[in-house]
This record gives structure tokens, sequence and C-alpha cells, in this order.
């Protein structure tokens, strides 16, 4: 493949630079094996389910802080620090066994400072929703881009991809990662087909070990719990047959009873493989227990080209924190469990200590013969005693209380929780008591927002590569052409447009000298803009469009250096911006160039004398010589032109004319 000009030019045979052919022996096996001959049989799947195994085995400890961060996001870290239900940890110990037993009656507090922050995390991103738009490399793909623009949105609305959006940033920000699976469905739209969008977790989803980009993995998989008797249904011939699981999914703590005793795991395996020309190509299998389900190397439709013509992984990971050695990385859980845990525990000891402090208690002689009863019951008003009372058989215990230090340090936990995970209180919408104005809290929540900035373009990097995807697919699957209702950028309503794949597919670009036919494959880059949903970046907009009107800004006489002052500046609609002045000075321009014209057909249409006249006004009149005759005043222009037109006119009519003309003395 040859890219030229942004035109990338194929070869059919030819292999990829960055990819060395395969053998002329396996090439030679390839191109003699029998269509309807099974590359994929029961041992392929035993050495898959091997491999799962060790792919497994590989991540173990990332399940395990995948499940224990889950209980700090649920405010259920007390049973992951020292104790759970019925007075046992939540998580295991080393040896498997329930962790060491609790003190009940120690009180155990959960603030939600660590939830606090990730809420205002997942807002920022909501805020944000991007939207994408495909750019051409070329002039002759204008058109397709354009309709493409209008159209991914409809298929990520027809996904839901706005809640599949929301549920992947909550595993981002827990869990440091967030994992899409792009998909074809085939079953979609009564059989036609459409693209899959979903979010995978991440405990269902397997790699090898050690590589720190999933597509550079051997194989993936993705594992899922289904119904035995859905399998059955959908697979007859899977009926009477037993099912089993080749690996054990991790489970979350859940609160409920999950029964997963009639369910199997279902596997579908990726892996690629190279083609005699050398390219990269994709298979999937799908499988549960050691029966083949489905196989695309046994299907002649793909045996030779790969389930998926884009040759990845349909599976794109949005990471926040990255690390060494993986693909995925941590979240915001692992960073701010430490201060969140001395917080809570600050928090039990000075509760404690109130508790005790507010509770009073009593050091008795044994010489004291007190009736207990009606000391402790507080309803009676008298207590009955043997004896004399005093200091030394009757004692009330002080409980010293707490220095306020501590509170000190405690609120120093907080205050550290809030800068490590950029979450400070203008973050939330607190400010100062000095700034009210709404265009000052926008620029406070923007100039604070920096962290959050950075999250979100990483997104949107990932949104790219699940676009992109998108596109292959209809290269690939959009043979027939479907109806989308799409936004009209001209009008408030809407259009339709019927797209298929017709302007994606490669086209025809004619022989090579070598004699080879030549291809053109249509190359789009898909850039991302946000959904601006916040009410204060909407006002500060409203603001500045404001603030440009009151500076003459769309004052066409003042276009030229608004235009000068446009190019100093930056912000979000700029271009509309420059567009309606660029708008006024060209109207303007035509306003001008019309009173000039109209003035010249006045000119024109009033003759020699007329010109004489305004010729002779424009000046200084000049001081009549005494010698000069005087000229007879003209008479009025309606009278006079009255009279010309009937030359000679009869007495009737010359006095019909003058009283016709307005009198200027009334």
């Amino acid at each position: 493949m040859a890219t030229f000009f942004g035109k990338e030019i194929r070869l059919p045979g030819a292999a990829q630079e960055s990819e060395q052919p395969m053998s002329e022996d396996m090439a030679a096996m390839l191109m003699t094996r029998k269509a309807d001959q099974k590359v994929i049989d029961g041992e392929d799947i035993k050495k898959a389910a091997e491999i799962l195994t060790r792919y497994k085995a590989g991540k173990a400890n990332l399940e395990n802080r995948i499940v224990e961060d889950e209980l700090w996001w649920e405010l259920r870290h007390w049973e992951a620090i020292r104790g759970g239900r019925n007075g046992y940890s939540a998580v295991p110990g080393p040896d498997g066994r329930p962790g060491r037993r609790t003190d009940p009656n120690s009180p155990e507090p959960t603030s939600a400072w660590l939830f606090n922050a990730i809420m205002n995390k997942h807002a920022d991103a909501m805020d944000n929703f991007p939207e994408p738009m495909a750019l051409p490399r070329e002039r002759s793909d204008e058109e397709s881009a354009k309709t493409l623009s209008s159209v991914l949105p409809v298929i990520l609305e027809c996904n839901d991809f706005e809640q599949t959006y929301s549920d992947a940033w909550w595993e981002k920000l827990k869990h440091g990662t967030a994992a899409y699976g792009v998909f074809w469905d085939s079953g979609r739209e009564n059989g036609l087909g459409d693209v899959n969008i979903r979010q995978i977790d991440l405990l269902n989803l397997f790699w090898e070990p050690g590589v720190t980009d999933i597509q550079k993995s051997r194989n993936l998989f993705i594992a899922d719990l289904v119904d035995d008797d859905l399998l059955d249904r959908q697979y007859p011939e899977l009926k009477g047959k037993t099912h089993g699981s080749v690996v054990d999914v991790k489970q979350y703590i859940y609160d409920d009873t999950v029964d997963t005793s009639g369910k199997s795991v279902v596997v579908d395996w990726y892996y690629k493989v190279k083609s005699p020309s050398g390219k990269t190509l994709v298979h999937y299998v799908k499988f549960v227990g050691d029966q083949l389900l489905y196989a695309s190397e046994n299907d002649p439709e793909y045996r030779d080209r790969g389930f998926y013509d884009h040759g990845l992984y349909p599976v794109v990971l949005d990471v926040l924190f990255p690390e060494k050695g993986t693909p995925v990385g941590f979240g915001y859980v692992s960073i701010c469990k430490d201060p969140q845990l001395y917080i809570d525990k600050l928090s039990s000891n000075i509760l404690e200590n109130a508790m005790m402090a507010t509770k009073r208690r009593y050091f008795a002689s044994d010489s004291t013969n007190i009736n207990e009863e009606e000391f402790l019951d507080w309803n009676k008003p008298l207590v009955h005693v043997q004896g004399e009372l005093d200091d030394r058989r009757l004692k009330e215990i002080v409980s010293a209380p707490l220095d306020s230090i501590y509170v000190d340090v405690m609120q120093m936990k907080i205050e550290e929780m809030k800068d490590t995970a950029a979450n400070r209180d203008v973050n939330s919408g607190g400010t100062g008591s000095s700034v009210t104005a709404a265009a000052a809290i926008a620029a406070l929540q923007e100039a604070g927002n920096k962290a959050s900035r950075d999250m979100i373009s990483s997104s949107y990097r990932t949104h790219v590569k699940i676009n992109s995807m998108c596109v292959e697919l209809a290269r690939q699957f959009y043979d027939v052409s479907r109806t989308f209702r799409i936004i009209s950028p001209n009008t408030d309503g809407y259009a339709f447009v019927d797209f298929n794949n017709a302007g994606l597919k490669e086209q025809f670009m004619g022989t090579g000298a070598d004699g080879q036919p030549m291809y053109r494959k249509p190359i789009f880059d898909i850039k991302i803009r946000a959904q601006k949903k916040n009410p204060f970046s909407r006002m500060e907009q409203n603001e500045r469009a404001k603030e440009l009107y009151n500076l003459g800004f769309f004052n066409p006489d003042r276009a030229q250096e608004s235009l000068a002052c446009l190019e100093m500046m930056d912000f979000e609609g700029i271009d509309k911006v420059r567009e309606y002045v660029r708008q006024g000075q060209t109207l303007l321009n035509i306003c001008q160039q019309l009173q000039q014209e109209n003035q010249m057909l006045k000119i024109a249409v009033a003759g020699p004398q007329a010109v004489a006249g305004s010729a002779g006004s424009g000046g200084e009149a000049a001081p009549a010589s005494a010698s000069a005759p005087q000229e007879k005043p003209a008479e009025s222009g309606l009278a006079g032109g009255i009279m010309k037109a009937q030359t000679p006119m009869t007495g009737y009519g010359e006095r019909l004319a003058k009283r016709s003309a307005p009198s200027m003395d009334v």
C-alpha cells in the first residue's frame, strides 16, 4: 500500500511495507486448501482454553484490585479495611480464609470524599460529550465526508452511546481503564446488520500479559455468562451436550445473591494471522466449553479476507493513568484510597471519644450497696442505697476530651484528598463571597479544570479510534442503502439522507506500468468536538457575543479592523463570527456599489442641464456680472415638466399646470 498526495494506492497481491510475507510453503498450503475444509477444530479450542487460562492468571492482581476498588466506590471500604458482613472481612486474606474479625462496637464512618471527587470528574466528562466530524484528505471525497459527518452521530445515537459513554467513564475514573467494543451485529435491523458499540467489563477481557498495546496481543478473549437454555435455543447442536466453562470469571461482591449455576461461559476469541500477501488478518472464533460454535476461518466468505477488513481487534481501551507493562491503568480510587482511609480512621477515633465523653460512667466500690436497676433506670426518681455515699465509694469516670489538633489533622487529610484529586471547592460550584458574577465563576471553573480537560482529551483520542472503526465497518458492510434522519445545518428542522458504502469502497484508478490495476481507498480524518452542556459555558459564550456586539465587531463599517482583531483571538465558534463579519462587509460593499450606480443612472436620465446644475451647486456661487443678462427663473420641476411635455399649450393648460405645482410658502 503506497500513499501519494493523500491517496492510498493498493496493488493486489502486494505486501505491506511494515509486514513480512509468510513462507512459500504456507502460502501454497493456503492456496490449495479446499473450500469446505475446516481450519479450526476441537484441538484448537483446547489450545485456546489453555491460552485463556494463562492470560487469566496473568491479570489476577488486576482483578483483585478492581473488586476491592468497587467496594471503596460503594462506600463499603470498611469491609475491605478491617471487616465485612457478620464481623468478617469481605476480601479474603492471603491464605484464602476470611479476614480478621471486627469490633462490632467500634464506629465505622464512611465519608464520601472519594465518591465526591469521582462524581465531579464524571460530570465534567458529560458536560463535554464528544461529537465526531469526518474530514476528507482530498477534494473528491468532500461530499462523502459531509454525509459521513452527519451519519456518524446517528449511528452513535442508535447505539445509545451517551449511556455507554457515561458507564465507561465511571469505569475509567474508578479502575483507571474503560473498554469499548465496536462490533458488527448481523442480527440488527431485521437481519440487515449494523454497528454495535458497547462497554466491556475488564473482568471479562483477557489479553497477553506484558504487552502495552492491546492490538499487539497474540490473542484476545472476551468472556460472557449466558443462560444454558438460551444457548440451546440459539445453537440447536448444543442440546444434550455438557456446556461447561473453560474459565471462572471473577465476580464482584454483590449486595444480592447471584446464582450462576444455570449459566455457561461463552468465549469470543480473536486472533491475528498473516495472509499469503503479508496482510494482517483478524479472525474470530466463538466457543463454549469444548464446543465450537463459529469460526471465521471455517467460513469461506471470511477465510481469506479476515472477519474484519480493518485487521484490528474490535476493542478500544481508554486509559486514565497508564502503567508500564500493561495496556490498562489505575484510577482515582488507587490514588485517593489512602487519604480516605485515614480520614475515616481519624473520624472513627474522634467519634469514639465523643461517644465515651457523652456517656457517663462511674467507679463504684464493692462496699457500697446500690440498687443498680434503679441507678441505671433514668425514669425512676429515687435510687436506694445502703450506707453512706461519698466520693470514695462512688465516683464519676471523666473522659479527657481530645485536643483540637486531631481535628486539624483530619481536615489536613481532607485538603490533601482535594488537592490530589484536583477537586477543589470551585470545581464543585463553591466560590468565595466576593465572587458572584456568572462569568467570573465560569472563569474560575475553567482555570481549575486543567486535570479534567486532560482526561477528556485522552477520551477524545479514544473516540477517534471508535469512530474510525465505525467508518471501516460501514465501508465493509454497508452494501445496501439505508436512510438516516440528520439535523439539517441550514435550517432548524431535519432532513433525510441515503447512505451506503459506494463512496467509501476502493475505487479503480487505472492500470500501472506493470499492467496491474491500481485502486484508491478514500481516507477520512476524524475530528472530535465537544457538545457543550455546561450552563456556565453557555452563559460565557452569550456574554462574549454581547461584548463583541457592543465593541462594534458586527458593524460593517469596521469589518476590516474586526477581522484583524479576530485573527489574534481564539474561542469556540470564531469561524462563524468571521463569516458573519465578512458577510456584513460584503453586504456593505454591495450597497455602496448600488448607490453609486443609482446616482449615475439618475444623472444619465436627468441630462446635461442636471449635470451642470449639480456641478454649480457643488461649489460656491460665482458673483453675477453686471453686464450678464438676468435669466428668468425656471418653473418648478413638476409644472415645468408638464409644460415641456405639452408644448405648445393652451392657456387653460398653462393655468392647470401652475395650480398643480405645490406651494412651498404654505
